[in-house]
């Protein structure tokens, strides 16, 4: 055992720094603090109160990726017969805008812009209406999201006040601040909550509308999926429920607007991803319960199905010889795909402390998970099962938390945010990015267990590149070589003499 492996985690809890931005001068939209004073001012008090108990803040308590409200954006963005309208200021419109389309959305998305006089006379709210009212065909859409950004909240911009419907089409106005929500994954929870809420209250008026996917009969109990998961995953974890009598419902948040009637009609609630606070609280008030983590790993999924099976009374027979055969499918593939690495593992989607529980059963050391959302209830199980491990856990983590993990434990691989992997590569430690390379690839079951090692041993394995660059070019880049000319530079080359600065 080396001297790093046999340090406690008391002591690199001791030395990976746990930043808060208290003392740190506020800056920029998403750290305005006159922003949040204004918006209380300006009647915004319930809504980031309540944005204060959904997602309480921690040691890393904003935003320091892209815009939350790109969250938001993307929920509408992906559902059927949707139109998403932003009002905020054109600089963020056109940053979200570029980010979707990067991300591949195919659908305009609306604007309606202001000025200082628009803006503080009211006429801007009269232009958002108006802009809602001329897109509401109910041929076209069934629904219309209007996304207040950070000036338009801070000023007070009353979308509550939008009729609840135009023409028969639903129409939902929502806050997402920057100074308000602390990251994008917390932000597709804000929207999920209001249509979920907005569904309620159509169910609890008379019959709605059945989705296309919905059988004649509810046949079997349904598992409502909560969190945006690999496509894949939800056909797996489907098959895994089918031999205990049960089936997955929907997944929220949904791809139409009519899913979210049988999502609420589900039996049971799976918060796959743990942060979706308010949406959870919706499936309450339906009288649905929730369960946390995921059918990960052998562990994982064995312990998941019995919750399952607990919750909805299933066969106890069945759901042992289930979980025997799955011990055995899942264990062989861990087996053909081992993992013999130490990993940190960081990132913004939600999904960090699941991805961290597959890498520990596929066979790495995960000494360090960093996930900027913050700890709820459905994340509890997950943080005690990687404690007990011997994994440092922290929400809300900064970028100065998943650096100081990289440079403290000195992995064979690093996966996180785009600066969390540069930082790692800057120092030749292989790097993967979370969101593109990890997260977009299943997790749950017998295919999760086998999806990580090809990627996380391909990346190990070219280790010796990154050495044999940082060999080449030294330190170019960096001080008198990083390309900025400074006096002693200048001197140095020749370009000045002291008798000239």
């Amino acid at each position: 055992m080396t001297m790093l492996e046999a340090k406690s985690m008391t002591a690199a809890e001791d030395v990976i720094p746990i930043t808060s931005l208290d003392d740190t001068p506020q800056a920029g939209c998403h750290n305005s603090t006159e922003h949040y004073q204004a918006a209380l001012a300006a009647g915004k008090s319930e809504t980031l109160e309540q944005y204060a108990k959904d997602y309480p803040q921690g040691p890393h308590d904003q935003p320091q990726s892209m815009c939350p409200a790109f969250g938001s954006l993307r929920v509408g963005l992906r559902m059927r017969r949707t139109a998403t309208v932003l009002s905020g200021s054109a600089c963020c419109v056109y940053g979200l805008t570029f980010t979707s389309h990067f991300y591949g959305a195919k659908r305009t998305v609306g604007y309606v812009p202001f000025d200082s006089e628009t803006l503080v006379t009211g006429k801007l709210f009269e232009d958002i209406r108006d802009a809602t009212h001329d897109l509401a065909d109910p041929d076209k859409y069934d629904a219309i999201v209007v996304i207040n950004l950070c000036v338009p909240t801070a000023s007070g911009v009353p979308l509550d006040l939008l009729p609840n419907a135009i023409n028969g089409v639903r129409v939902i106005g929502i806050d997402v601040p920057g100074f308000g929500v602390p990251t994008h994954a917390e932000a597709k929870d804000i929207l999920a909550a209001a249509m979920l809420r907005y569904a309620r209250g159509e169910i609890e008026q008379g019959p709605v509308a059945r989705p296309a996917s919905a059988s004649d009969e509810k046949a079997m109990p349904r598992v409502a999926l909560l969190g945006e998961i690999f496509p894949v995953d939800a056909i797996t974890i489907n098959s895994l429920l089918q031999p205990l009598g049960a089936s997955a419902g929907p997944v929220v948040p949904t791809r139409e607007w009519r899913e979210l009637y049988a999502a609420l009609d589900c039996d049971l609630v799976a918060a796959l991803h743990p942060h979706y606070t308010a949406s959870q609280r919706e499936f309450s008030k339906a009288g649905r319960p929730t369960i946390g983590s995921a059918p990960v790993g052998v562990e994982g999924t064995v312990r998941w199905l019995q919750q399952v099976a607990e919750q909805l009374n299933l066969d106890r027979e069945a759901l042992a010889a289930h979980c025997d055969k799955l011990r055995a499918s899942i264990s062989a593939v861990i087996a053909e795909n081992p993992i013999d690495a130490r990993i940190t593992l960081s990132g913004y989607e939600g999904s960090e402390l699941l991805v961290a529980r597959l890498l520990i059963e596929c066979g790495a050391d995960v000494p360090y998970v960093g996930t900027a959302c913050a700890s709820t209830p459905w994340s509890a199980e997950d943080k005690a099962w990687l404690e007990a491990r011997g994994t440092k856990v922290q929400f809300r983590a900064s970028l100065e938390n998943d650096v100081a993990a990289i440079d403290y434990f000195k992995p064979d691989l690093a996966i996180g945010t785009t600066p969390v992997v540069q930082h790692a590569k800057e120092n030749h430690i292989p790097g993967l990015y979370f969101t593109n390379l990890i997260s977009a690839r299943p997790l749950m079951g017998p295919a999760g267990a086998g999806s990580l090692a090809g990627i996380v041993n391909g990346a190990i394995e070219n280790k010796h590149r990154f050495e044999a660059m940082e060999a080449f070019f030294s330190d170019t880049g960096k001080g008198d070589s990083a390309g900025i000319w400074t006096p002693d530079t200048a001197l140095s080359a020749g370009l000045l003499s002291r008798e000239t600065l």
